[in-house]
């Protein structure tokens, strides 16, 4: 029998399912308004439970919840269970995946209203929810795998919503093909961990570390790798399929093919957050694998400065704010390979807020604007929009790092824990994570300018009827402002001072950034002083003056800057020749894979020798037994003598050697 706890688990991952379920199946007999409230109560049953299960483990310090809640397969002594780990760092997920999904399903109200698949949308974001949900409760690799593959599918699903788009379809495809080559590199992790553990146990894996942390394995020409390290960059490959990280990045800005709730989705609270958390939570495994961390830096910083770069050339809204998710997820990434996961989750989480509200308040210009989301037709929807426009101002706040917003304790974190890494990758990440301060300061208020001061770029038609966005869609972004805002002044002393993740997270002695961060902590007013001696503040406030400058001062001087600079423009503009790349390599590559297989494989040897084949040599065959049958009697009796004579020589002489 399940104890109160237990039920509340259950009740947390069931609510949105039974929601898409009701949703999905019975969306026609329920209705829209029906279809809406069933996934919006689901969710919303999901996010306050969320808040109990946070009370309980995070501010109550209750012990960490590990138990199964029931055995799939038992196969060769070896328990394939699905179960709950609940502690500190999954708590945690859990209210930041619920409540932004719950934020968003009624912000869909508006911006959906007029779709007519209302119904599945509602049924595929419910879902989405339960999948990563799963994910992060997960005790266990199969569990993980279920929501690892299952985010994935249903984003599938989200990204070509509107199936029709041949632009849609295109993405969706993407996104699953680029996401299968990270999901093959985590498959194999696994299986490496199942073949020297004996187990899919989280707990038992990180107990029997030891005696295997100096394992070796032979992979190519008789060199020896730690097993530890093999198993850790498949891990975090399929974290760099899941998380967007380059050169597997080429899926994320696609997504934005899909309805605008699903892109605030995808980039806040699921999907993208994964790979992060997943690196988090096996922690222990990636402590031990200097290799991987600095590979992981390498990634980290290369992500986050570069995708920034591309920031600065987009004029799709959605774009801009999709590249700045990629970056971000580099910053993350960066604090995971310098072994500061606390860093990389506290950033997950503010991000997630700021960032769902940076879309949505996307989402709702794109509604008033008649889904125009070209920023060149845009510019004045202040004085039309002051809701959205002054939320948009909290998130682009929060997401420079501008002092006192929550991005800026997590931001600043991050650069200072890379700063004090002592790995022989951590001073490139640093100087990129820096610059990218700079780069993210100037997208972000690029945007900010060109959408709602300077000059009114949009048609007469819609300019007259330009009006601030429904309460349906204005009340999530007010909600999500809040955390933008303030969430960094809570979060800051617990994370460096209170130990907040407990044992969920292990980093070894000589790699413990945090502590050194936290020796020099004295309050978070002395945090906020203390900034104004260090770079990242500065670069974020030059960034915000180039854009002032570009984009309200001097309208015609990016024009004047691009002509000089033609060539990295360009560059800029065909995003450094990946998707070309995998255009011609592996999407072309791929399809005269196929058509040589069709052809010579499917028609030739198939068709040809198998099938057609095995019917010419059956015709061949019956012909000569054709002539045999002749019907006539003495014909038989010959072949009945020949016969008998055949097995009397035989028996009287043996068969011949």
């Amino acid at each position: 029998m399940f104890n109160h706890m237990e039920t509340i688990y259950l009740s947390i991952v069931l609510a949105p399912l039974l929601g898409s379920l009701v949703a999905g199946l019975f969306g026609n007999s329920i209705g829209r308004a029906g279809a809406h409230w069933v996934t919006i109560i689901g969710v919303a049953i999901s996010s306050l439970l969320s808040m109990i299960v946070y009370k309980h483990h995070v501010i109550n310090s209750a012990p960490d919840y590990n138990e199964a809640v029931y055995t799939w397969l038992t196969s060769g002594g070896i328990d394939f269970q699905i179960g709950f780990l609940i502690d500190p760092l999954s708590a945690t997920m859990m209210v930041v995946v619920s409540f932004v999904s719950w934020m968003i399903h009624i912000y869909t109200i508006g911006y959906m209203h007029d779709d007519p698949g209302y119904q599945r949308f509602f049924s595929y974001i419910s879902l989405f929810t339960f999948a990563m949900l799963m994910l992060v409760m997960s005790n266990n690799f199969l569990q993980l795998f279920f929501g690892w593959e299952a985010v994935g599918l249903v984003s599938y699903l989200l990204i070509g919503f509107w199936y029709k788009k041949e632009s849609a379809i295109f993405a969706n495809l993407k996104a699953f093909i680029v996401n299968r080559v990270g999901d093959f590199g985590f498959l194999l992790g696994i299986a490496a961990i199942l073949m020297y553990f004996n187990t899919l146990d989280y707990i038992d894996v990180f107990n029997n570390l030891e005696q295997h942390k100096d394992t070796t394995i032979t992979i190519i020409n008789g060199e020896s790798w730690s097993v530890m390290t093999v198993i850790c960059l498949s891990l975090f490959i399929g974290a760099m399929g899941k998380s967007a990280q380059v050169p597997l990045h080429v899926w994320l800005p696609d997504s934005m093919e899909g309805p605008t709730p699903i892109s605030a989705l995808i980039h806040a609270a699921t999907m993208v957050t994964a790979g992060i958390f997943m690196v988090s939570r096996m922690s222990p495994l990636f402590e031990l694998s200097v290799t991987t961390l600095n590979f992981i830096l390498v990634i980290g910083s290369i992500t986050a400065l570069f995708m920034g770069l591309l920031g600065l050339v987009q004029n799709d809204i959605k774009r801009v704010v999709a590249y700045s998710t990629l970056s971000q997820l580099g910053y993350m990434t960066v604090a995971l390979g310098a072994s500061a996961y606390a860093a990389a989750m506290f950033h997950l989480v503010t991000h997630a807020f700021f960032k769902a509200l940076l879309f949505l308040a996307a989402g709702a210009v794109i509604i008033v604007m008649h889904h125009e989301q070209d920023m060149r037709k845009m510019g004045g929807l202040f004085k039309y929009m002051p809701i959205t426009s002054i939320t948009c101002l909290v998130g682009t706040l929060a997401l420079i790092g501008f002092p006192g917003t929550s991005g800026f304790f997590s931001k600043d974190i991050i650069i200072e824990a890379v700063h004090h890494s002592t790995l022989p990758a951590s001073n490139f990440a640093y100087y990129a994570v820096l610059s990218g301060v700079f780069v993210t300061a100037l997208y972000s208020f690029r945007l900010f300018f060109m959408t709602f001061f300077g000059k009114e770029n949009m048609n007469r038609e819609t300019w007259k009827n330009l009006h601030e966005a429904p309460a349906v869609v204005t009340t999530p972004l007010l909600v999500l402002a809040v955390p933008s805002l303030l969430l960094g002044l809570f979060l800051v002393e617990p994370l460096l001072t209170g130990n907040y993740f407990g044992s969920a997270i292990y980093v070894s002695p000589e790699h413990d950034v945090l502590s050194k961060i936290s020796a020099e902590y004295h309050g978070v007013f002395y945090f906020i002083t203390h900034a104004f001696l260090y770079p990242p503040v500065y670069l974020a406030f030059l960034g915000i003056f180039v854009a002032w400058l570009c984009y309200i001062k001097y309208p015609d001087l990016p024009g004047k800057f691009v002509n000089r600079i033609e060539f990295i423009h360009q560059i800029l503009i065909n995003k450094y020749g990946f998707d070309k790349f995998n255009q011609i390599v592996f999407a072309s590559g791929a399809r005269k894979i196929g058509s040589f297989l069709s052809q010579f494989g499917d028609t030739k040897i198939i068709d040809g020798l198998i099938v057609n084949g095995s019917a010419k040599s059956i015709r061949v065959f019956s012909n000569i037994i054709r002539n045999i049958q002749s019907g006539y009697l003495y014909h038989y009796a010959f072949a009945v003598i020949i016969g008998l004579l055949s097995l009397l020589a035989i028996f009287v002489h043996g068969l011949p050697h």
